[in-house]
């Protein structure tokens, strides 16, 4: 929007919700603080680990943020509205309980709601999509299949781009773990028939085992001024095999498009034979020709001073506010021990 840039992320059974960045370089990131704030926004009561929020969408349109996501367990898709990326953000507008990865296209006077839905299996979901009313809150008729996948497990984290006389439809597939990675397809209609890359995956490491950087997959595009495009996408930092103790991270990458108007993402490389084959995302690589702009980093250390806690700091699902204080002791953080055990 603008100079700057906004990004967010999936946040599971933690609270405050869906964790919201921003930037003027697409490399130096701040968090200015989280979309969902309020229980009535996110009920996390009885999530299970890796439940509730997963996959957030962040689109402007008509001066308004929208951020849609999908509570798996507590209620399906819906989304979000603001004004400021800082807030506040609207109540939830709940939409449907089917699928995942739910993404938006505003298209002039058109919006499209795209996500992951129900295929032929369980491994084989197909992308749904159905135009929507965003100021109505409801969709304009139910979601219908318009691509089953390029042919690997979970299709999924759907994206739908509007760009020249085609629109574009990125997802991932392959798993979230060492096998994912990322397609493309095109149609002249949003809701097809569409064409599959002849170079898909436009980025996979699944073909890397040794590479320091591993799942990569599950992007999303956004074109900057000079005409480039660049992707953020999620990914892992192995150690010692096959351990990442810091989870999926987000990853920076260029994309180029071909000739034929089909994108890679990170850098191209060829088959044997000459065939483009799939992009490589390196620990490494060249920057957006943005002037940089660097944020102060968060403290290493918290004395508590304020009055709120810093936005670094989460709970496990929503928190009884009888556990903890920052008000009876200044300076200092209370806990107060409660009756549940981890296992609950």
């Amino acid at each position: 929007m603008g100079d700057d840039f906004y990004l967010v992320t999936s946040s599971f059974e933690y609270f405050p919700g869906v964790p919201i960045f921003h930037s003027r370089d697409l490399v130096h990131f701040r968090q200015l603080g989280h979309v969902l704030t309020r229980r009535s926004q996110l009920d996390l009561t009885g999530i299970r680990s890796s439940g509730g929020i997963y996959a957030p969408t962040l689109r402007h349109h008509g001066g308004r943020f929208y951020m849609i996501t999908t509570n798996v367990d507590g209620g399906g898709n819906f989304y979000v509205t603001a004004h400021r990326p800082e807030g506040p953000w609207s109540n939830a507008v709940w939409l449907d309980e089917d699928g995942i990865d739910p993404s938006l296209l505003f298209d002039g006077g058109d919006a499209y709601y795209t996500r992951t839905g129900p295929g032929r299996d369980f491994e084989h979901p197909r992308i749904h999509q159905a135009k929507i009313d965003v100021a109505g809150g409801r969709l304009l008729g139910k979601a219908k299949p318009v691509w089953p996948g390029a042919g690997g497990t979970w299709p999924e984290a759907p994206h739908l781009y509007r760009r020249g006389e085609y629109y574009y439809l990125i997802h991932a597939e392959g798993g979230t773990g060492y096998g994912h990675s990322e397609m493309v397809v095109r149609s002249r209609a949003p809701f097809g028939p569409f064409e599959a890359c002849p170079h898909n995956p436009i980025v996979t490491h699944r073909d890397r085992p040794r590479h320091p950087i591993q799942a990569l997959g599950h992007a999303d595009l956004v074109d900057l001024p000079d005409g480039t495009t660049w992707a953020v996408l999620l990914g892992i930092r192995p150690k010692r095999g096959r351990h990442h103790h810091l989870g999926r991270e987000t990853f920076l990458a260029p994309v180029t498009w071909t000739k034929h108007g089909w994108p890679v993402i990170g850098e191209a490389r060829s088959r044997s034979g000459g065939a483009l084959g799939p992009g490589r995302v390196e620990l490494s690589m060249p920057a957006p020709r943005l002037r940089p702009v660097r944020f102060a980093p968060p403290p290493a250390r918290d004395d508590f001073g304020s009055t709120e806690l810093e936005p670094s700091w989460n709970f496990l699902r929503n928190p009884d506010a009888r556990s903890w204080s920052l008000k009876e002791r200044r300076g200092w953080l209370r806990l107060v021990g409660r009756a549940v055990s981890l296992d609950d």
